[in-house]
């Protein structure tokens, strides 16, 4: 019975979207509500040695003032205070205020006189590692005291192995996701309880975080979640509405505080930069012998998502390719710098940037086609030669480094094959006339498949016979909504518009995990599937009761419960006979017997313009291993948006910092070069035929994947075109001209 799955059904949030009707945080208008701003440190560095707010708060019109001499001593992570008395960044909260109106708020925060000591500042990576390098945090800039090592076999024996051996380094850059709604939270207190409305990527993750930060009862801590215009690892801060909770409190008064489009550049979460050595060993019959990778990765002035983003920057090194013999060391450093964010694929576009092009340089020293290259040594659906060494009654890392463990579904090979045939790799390419030159190159990737942390659904028959799915997750644009509905159907055996869902509010939904890591169809999708499921039985199970017939000879249909011969009752009859029927189902997603991974093939035709320095990518090919594809259309969109996006990560896009003042230079769309739908090439998605026996429905993880191959396919194919090595990003027109001479002087010597 597949009725529901493998269908391009309409998102469900899209007549609301279309005709203006939904929601977002910064729509919602309580009455009384004040306006909150931040003030925001000028120094990258500095103590707060006083702060005087007396001319604030005799001001007309503005209502609360917190600064970090009077704040709750509550941290909002281990290394965030909910405001400090030490800045790290320019941009680093100093203080906020609640006033009438926006214009008022914004010539409060003007008002607060704040005296500084400046103190030494750091905004470069490796130079934050020196021994004398001035500390962001007490204890050092190394987080942790010492890199991570990740270790399987031995690298040196490996090498040793090697007839060819190749390393480089590689830098990738600060870039923001620039998501067109920003930050904004709306806090409410009624007596002791707290209602937050917010932009986040998980309602209960967000009311935990505020109960500890503020010592408040969770039972008195709700979050709603409202429609979201994307996050990219923006959104997953609760500082915001923590300022936003404690003004109000203070106020007594609603108080929202939404952040600027500059606020968004200049204190927003932005992907890690990083600077990445690769070296590879390869046998002349091609076969790999050892990798190598190491990492410096820049988290900023605070840790957010850091340890998580660095160890999966090392993915591809470990686990891409069939290799006994492979090492990452990952070095997570603290700058005086906007904090890095778990952006699209949390460090994976980074380590790949590396691996990929140096496995093409590895193809071309064997006098191989990558394409062949990757075939013979992509890791196959058994896994990575070696010994288990997770216990077998527990269940397996999605981003493991241990070997001798399989796939629960591998179609990477699937996806080189289809990739290429759909590209076109074997066929030449059609040259214009000089200055412009046509190339292609390629990449392939690993990525976790969405096995994330424990998931609770709930599915219920109402009292007015409505089918109900409740549920914590956010959707935050990628359309899980949509996917989770469909999942419910399925399981229940009726049409996808016949179900009413609630998603999102921690009062009203069952405990969820946050929206990110690609986890939400797999884990929020195998409970939502089992409720479903549980659901069926216990309805057929009360028909077969009223209508005296075995609950194995009944079926659902939309309107209720009916049997061949023709008796049936309407879910509303059965309800009033019944009662409310109700399931949950708790899931703590994953496999002991597997690594569930997903996989992908990129492929890309770049026109370089040796004049200019211009780059224009002219066709892309994606191809992905995301398991059973429940819905075409949405799969295809979140593919086409991740190559968007990291289009501008490869070719335009660089937060930068001034190293004299640590102040962000170009906090705009404008200077920020965000891509338009101008530069996008056409993007053709060619899905593998997989369907997962671990996943619901056969379903993998989808969203992030198809950030990861981007930038090096593309870097490969610039290479391919004119011969220049593509070591740091973004490829801009000024980079490509400097290795383009830099080139012809080499060639002139």
């Amino acid at each position: 019975m597949t009725t529901n799955i493998e269908k391009s059904v309409p998102r469900r949030d899209l007549p609301a979207k279309l005709t203006g009707e939904a929601k977002y945080a910064a729509d919602v208008q309580l009455p009384k509500m004040l306006v909150g701003k931040i003030l925001r440190s000028p120094h990258p560095h500095a103590k707060i040695v006083s702060v005087d707010t007396s001319d604030v708060e005799s001001m007309r019109g503005v209502h609360a003032v917190v600064t970090p001499l009077d704040v709750p001593n509550g941290n909002i992570a281990p290394d965030l205070p909910i405001l400090d008395t030490e800045v790290r960044f320019v941009g680093d909260e100093v203080a906020a205020v609640a006033a009438e109106d926006e214009y008022l708020a914004q010539d409060a925060i003007g008002r607060i006189a704040v005296e500084y000591e400046i103190l030494p500042f750091v905004t470069d990576m490796r130079k934050a590692l020196e021994p004398d390098a001035p500390p962001v945090h007490e204890g050092g800039n190394l987080v942790g005291g010492e890199p991570i090592t990740l270790e399987r076999g031995n690298v040196s024996e490996g090498f040793a192995e090697a007839d060819v051996i190749l390393e480089d380094t590689f830098r990738t850059p600060s870039h923001s996701g620039a998501a067109l709604e920003p930050r904004a939270a709306v806090a409410s207190w009624e007596g002791d309880a707290l209602t937050v409305w917010k932009s986040t990527r998980g309602a209960h993750a967000d009311r935990l975080m505020l109960s500890i930060a503020l010592g408040v009862d969770l039972e008195n801590v709700r979050v709603i979640g409202v429609n979201m215009g994307a996050g990219y690892g923006n959104k997953d801060e609760t500082r915001l509405s923590v300022l936003a909770a404690i003004l109000a409190r203070r106020a007594s008064r609603p108080v929202k505080i939404e952040a600027t489009r500059e606020e968004e550049f200049v204190a927003g979460r932005h992907r890690h930069a990083t600077i990445t050595t690769v070296k590879m060993g390869v046998k002349n019959d091609g076969t790999v012998t050892a990798v190598h990778a190491t990492t410096i990765m820049d988290t900023g002035a605070y840790l957010s998502s850091g340890p998580g983003v660095v160890r999966r920057a090392g993915q591809g090194a470990l686990y891409l390719y069939r290799c006994p013999n492979v090492r990452y060391d990952g070095h997570l450093t603290y700058t005086n710098t906007p904090s890095g964010g778990s952006y699209r694929a949390l460090g994976a576009p980074q380590g790949h940037f590396a691996l990929e092009i140096i496995a093409d340089r590895a193809a071309e020293a064997l006098g191989m086609d990558p394409v062949e290259f990757r075939l013979k040594n992509h890791v196959g659906p058994e896994g990575q030669p070696g010994e288990r060494i997770t216990p077998r009654n527990e269940i397996m890392d999605t981003q493991p480094v241990e070997g001798g463990v399989p796939f629960s579904s591998n179609g990477l090979r699937e996806c080189i094959e289809k990739g290429a045939d759909a590209f076109g790799w074997d066929e030449e390419l059609p040259q214009t006339d000089d200055p412009v030159w046509r190339g292609k190159g390629m990449a392939i990737f690993i990525y976790r498949g969405g096995a994330g942390g424990r998931s609770i659904a709930r599915m219920r028959l109402e009292r007015d016979g409505v089918l109900r799915l409740e549920s914590g997750v956010m959707d935050v644009g990628e359309g899980s909504y949509t996917v989770l509905t469909q999942v419910a159907a399925e399981a229940l055996g009726v049409d996808y518009e016949v179900l009413e869902t609630t998603f999102g509010d921690s009062d009203t939904t069952p405990d969820s995990p946050i929206t990110a890591g690609s986890t939400v169809t797999f884990s929020a999708g195998l409970a939502v599937r089992e409720a479903g499921e549980e659901l069926r039985q216990k309805i057929l199970e009360a028909a077969s009761d009223a209508l005296g017939v075995p609950a194995t000879r009944l079926d659902l249909n939309d309107e209720g419960v009916f049997h061949t011969s023709g008796s049936s009752i309407s879910f509303e009859e059965l309800v009033s006979y019944a009662g409310e029927i109700v399931e949950e189902a708790s899931v703590s997603p994953g496999s002991t017997d597997y690594i569930v991974n997903s996989f992908g093939a990129h492929f890309a035709e770049v026109e370089v313009n040796t004049d200019t320095g211009q780059v224009r990518v002219l066709r892309y090919v994606a191809a992905h291993d995301s398991g059973r594809i429940l819905n075409p259309m949405l799969a295809v969109n979140q593919v086409e948006g991740g190559v968007s996006q990291m289009l501008g990560f490869t070719l335009s896009e660089e937060m930068i910092t001034d190293p004299t003042s640590g102040a962000t230079l170009n906090a705009n769309f404008l200077e920020h070069k965000s891509p338009t739908i101008l530069e996008y090439p056409d993007i053709e998605v060619v899905f593998a035929d997989v369907i997962d026996p671990v996943g619901p429905y056969g379903a993998k993880a989808l969203g992030e994947p198809p950030s990861i191959g981007v930038a090096p396919a593309v870097a490969n194919a610039i290479r391919d075109a004119v011969g220049i090595e593509v070591r740091d990003l973004p490829a801009t027109p000024d980079r490509i001209l400097g290795l383009l001479a830099e080139k012809e002087e080499a060639e002139d010597q």
